[in-house]
């Protein structure tokens, strides 16, 4: 049987959003029977001072864990460093690891790692499937790092779309997404989009009176306006602040943030003066169905500049709770989209704080509308985005690679 080997920083017991995800996948390729090996760091992303081992195996999966420098997400210095010594130690077990017929899985974390899988497959003669969760270099161009942008990024974009052309399968989590790879000439028949998903089993919708973070919180009877989970450079959160000054003399409507990020220390600051904006951390993952069920409704945002470049999966375990989604991003963006196909929320363009106000408002005014969309919200989820869905694509994927010609070994390693 083909031996599958995935690449990503994180991997369980690490509970960020690109750890859930492939550990999801590995766990239940594992449990199928397959030969699964995991090359991931011995870091947790939100606690870098924690060692995980070196070596393991967990639920059948054979994990490799590569010692990296551990300065997190404070600083972008400190973070390329980190990213740097991941390629480094990655690439050196890759090469010993890879054998002719593997098939290797690189997800984008950190960015770029798709170029030392493609040299590493192209050397032994291993195929190559990227699992794109975003596009660098085009990501950080967009959001104001020039170095990347240009000429200065050139060789950087033109590496990363030859280990996308070298792949055997590009796997896409949005349609945008999926258009801007055919447009770096990416051969269409290797392109397939695929969401992420959550665990919509151990997420269902709550009702607020059987939620105890409800009482906890003390948000009582009130209207929340939620957002869970990472507020990055991507995501824009003005709009909803101006949102929260235009409603704080409403006490019966209440904004709850809860996660982290490089946006929400702004945020926090912007919004001091404002009693009804409220913080809290991360919860613990067994508790996510309660801390997604305590909002009415959910804000997601991303910057228009970077749609097709990143999808925004929050959007998953806001559906699997069963809360109408208020998308603050680009009319034709991937969220918008799939907010207006299902009719489970609505669309506002950033820096209208005035519009999504009047949203807000009319939402709590209209309680059953409110209800309809989260209904709405969770159909759509069941019939489109389940998670036993999303692993039988990724298992039909996989198999299909299995069957597709083996590239012929090249000497990239001596080369590169």
């Amino acid at each position: 049987m083909t031996r599958l080997i995935f690449i990503n920083r994180f991997f369980h017991p690490d509970h960020s959003a690109t750890s859930q995800i492939v550990s999801d996948l590995a766990f239940g390729l594992a449990r199928d029977g397959r030969d699964v090996v995991i090359v991931t760091s011995r870091l947790r992303y939100d606690d870098p001072a924690d060692v995980l081992p070196a070596c393991e195996t967990i639920n059948g999966v054979r994990i490799r864990r590569v010692a990296t420098t551990g300065f997190g997400r404070s600083g972008l210095v400190g973070r390329a460093v980190d990213y740097l010594s991941f390629y480094i130690a990655a690439f050196a077990v890759l090469a010993h690891e890879v054998r002719r017929g593997d098939i290797v899985v690189a997800k984008t974390d950190p960015p770029l790692i798709s170029i030392v899988a493609a040299m590493v497959a192209k050397a032994k003669g291993a195929r190559l499937l990227n699992w794109l969760q975003d596009l660098y270099p085009e990501v950080a161009a967009e959001l104001g790092l020039k170095t990347f942008a240009g000429w200065r990024g050139a060789p950087l974009r033109a590496l990363r779309t030859w280990s996308l052309r070298a792949a055997t399968a590009n796997v896409a989590i949005g349609e945008r997404m999926a258009a801007r790879l055919r447009s770096l000439s990416v051969a269409p028949e290797t392109i397939q989009v695929i969401a992420n998903w959550c665990d919509d089993a151990a997420i269902e919708p709550i009702d607020h009176a059987d939620n105890s973070l409800r009482q906890e919180w003390q948000l009582g009877d009130r209207f929340v306006v939620g957002y869970s989970g990472n507020l990055g450079r991507a995501h824009e959160f003005e709009t909803v602040l101006g949102a929260a000054r235009e409603l704080a003399g409403e006490p019966d409507i209440a904004f709850l943030v809860i996660g982290g990020g490089h946006g929400i220390e702004r945020f926090r600051r912007a919004a001091a003066n404002l009693p009804n904006v409220v913080f809290k951390p991360y919860q613990p993952r067994d508790r996510l169905a309660q801390s997604l069920g305590v909002s009415d409704v959910h804000w997601v945002s991303l910057r228009p500049e970077v749609e097709g470049l990143i999808v925004p999966s929050k959007v998953y375990g806001v559906l699997a709770a069963g809360r109408p989604i208020l998308a603050v991003c680009d009319r034709d963006g991937e969220v918008a989209r799939l907010v207006g196909r299902h009719d489970c929320g609505a669309q506002i363009d950033i820096g209208d704080s005035a519009e999504l106000s009047q949203v807000i408002r009319h939402l709590r005014d209209a309680r059953d509308e409110t209800r309809r969309l989260g209904r709405n919200a969770r159909v759509a989820l069941e019939a489109h985005h389940t998670k036993t869905a999303m692993l039988a694509t990724w298992t039909a994927l996989l198999d299909a690679a299995a069957t597709a010609p083996r590239p012929a070994a090249e000497n990239v390693l001596h080369r590169a």
